[in-house]
């Protein structure tokens, strides 16, 4: 197998994460980006059950093979097993869409705040890393990530909840904290092209300027040590090695987009969630999390 380096190891401990890393080839990337636009075709009018962009934003895995896909390579999984070991599991995935010339942005924050994911009470854990893969360009002009290097060794720090509509996050989350422009590390990336971040990692995006959609997978991994502590149970797709722990109740990844079982899989594995994932906020956080409309309508999404 492939994977990091030594040095390439270090330095992500160090720094809180490592790019750019070669996932596939360009030609593959624009293979992944031109199936993930037919589905906007397909469903322009009506999702399966709810907004398409629900699926894309929220465990897309669970309904559309093509994450499950990503989420698989090689390449990625090769990189994940230097930092996290051999037992591998995916918890989410999510596609992150800025159209071009729009003010769309991602607030400074750190991912482990609302998951309810730790290893003890305090919620904290070193053994989960998100992977982002770029799908096209992902510039400074077109919003790229951008991250400041060894935030990930400071602790959960406050955040507030904007629930601003440029924002793409769920709750608009936002850091109580400034960071010094000085410090940002702009995490420029070509389609193929991947970045890995620690849970803590302070980072945020900017605006997309450029003329093209700046379209990104990103893949949250954890391993078997990891467990949900805010709600009841939680749900995952072990990718290598074994899970000795049963922390995770283990789901079959999708066959085919949106089949029925997948769909059913979903909502239960969205209403188990909800419990971490708007733990502490008001009504506007259900936009995510709550049932789809009664009408049988795909419902409508803030972001």
């Amino acid at each position: 197998m492939g994977g990091l380096t030594g040095k390439q190891v270090d330095q992500y401990l160090d720094d809180g994460y490592l790019f750019p890393l070669s996932a596939m080839d360009a030609a593959r990337a624009a293979n992944f980006r031109e199936r993930l636009e037919s589905l906007e075709t397909k469903y322009a009018t009506k999702g399966p059950h709810r907004d398409l962009n629900q699926y894309f934003r929220v465990n897309a895995h669970l309904v559309l093979p093509m994450a499950i896909e990503l989420a698989r390579t090689p390449a990625i999984l090769d990189t994940m097993e230097s930092i996290l070991g051999p037992d591998i599991l995916v918890w989410s995935t999510e596609f992150f869409i800025k159209e071009a010339h729009t003010h769309k942005i991602v607030s400074w924050h750190q991912d482990m705040t609302y998951w309810g994911l730790g290893e003890e009470a305090d919620g904290d854990t070193e053994h989960l890393a998100s992977a982002w893969i770029a799908l096209s360009p992902a510039t400074v002009e077109s919003g790229c990530m951008k991250f400041v290097a060894g935030s990930h060794k400071e602790a959960i720090k406050p955040h507030n909840d904007t629930f601003d509509e440029d924002n793409l996050l769920s709750r608009g989350q936002e850091m109580a904290v400034e960071v010094d422009p000085k410090d940002e590390v702009n995490i420029e990336l070509q389609p193929g092209e991947f970045s890995i971040h620690h849970g803590r990692m302070f980072h945020a995006s900017g605006p997309n300027t450029s003329e093209d959609r700046r379209i990104g997978c990103v893949v949250r991994y954890v391993t078997p040590d990891v467990k949900q502590l805010v709600g009841n149970r939680d749900y995952a797709i072990l990718m290598r090695g074994r899970d000795a722990r049963q922390n995770w109740i283990h789901v079959a990844p999708p066959d085919q987009e949106f089949a029925p079982n997948s769909l059913n899989l979903y909502e239960d594995v969205l209403r188990d969630q909800a419990a971490a994932l708007t733990a502490g906020a008001d009504e506007n956080a259900t936009r995510f999390y709550s049932p789809p409309p009664e009408d049988g309508s795909s419902g409508a999404l803030v972001n």
